[in-house]
């Protein structure tokens, strides 16, 4: 069956992305032993991205290393999901799936498309709403021995809004950047 994941690299200062979506700063990261980012990346079936984080990477594709420029430094096959408030857009873009709907729906639709692999966000905007419908089932985090200063944080809500987290794994082989899942702490 199909789970909702959160899977991120941040800087130890919680930005998932630099200053206008620069990602890199992820050369600093462990690099993770290939059979663990295939494992990883064979979990997966669907990717919902948010449309900044895609036009970033289209206008930065010329400086994105192997790292950044694809889920997975490559490892990945699947169907990726854009969510945008226009799609018309970005429709000419085969390695894409445009979508105007909110959350609830696209996870959805996610699910429905996997064929029982996971579902993996990698927006922080998204994650958040979908947070806020309870629909993360894992949080995949790996931390980058970085500080950013500034840039897209993990975790934005204004005046704040606390979620707890129970330990699951830890990744061996990503010791240096303190790779853990978690899954929501409920009830």
């Amino acid at each position: 069956m199909s789970k909702v994941a959160w899977g991120f690299t941040c800087s130890i200062d919680g930005f998932i992305a630099g200053p206008g979506h620069d990602m890199s700063w992820l050369s600093a990261s462990e690099p993770m032993p290939e059979a663990m980012t295939a494992g990883m990346a064979g979990e997966v079936g669907v990717i919902i991205s948010g449309r900044s984080g895609y036009d970033a990477a289209k206008a930065q594709q010329a400086e994105r290393d192997e790292m950044t420029s694809e889920a997975y430094g490559g490892a990945w096959s699947g169907t990726e999901f854009i969510l945008t408030h226009r799609p018309e857009e970005v429709a000419d873009d085969p390695a894409i799936v445009p979508l105007n709907v909110d959350i609830v729906e696209a996870i959805r639709r996610a699910k429905e498309i996997a064929g029982g692999k996971d579902v993996q966000i990698i927006s922080a905007d998204i994650a958040r709403q979908a947070l806020e419908h309870d629909l993360i089932d894992e949080l995949q985090v790996f931390v980058a021995p970085v500080f950013l200063g500034d840039g897209t944080r993990i975790f934005d809500v204004p005046g704040g809004r606390r979620y707890d987290w129970e330990l699951v794994e830890m990744y061996e082989g990503a010791e240096r950047s303190f790779g853990r899942t978690y899954r929501p702490k409920r009830g």
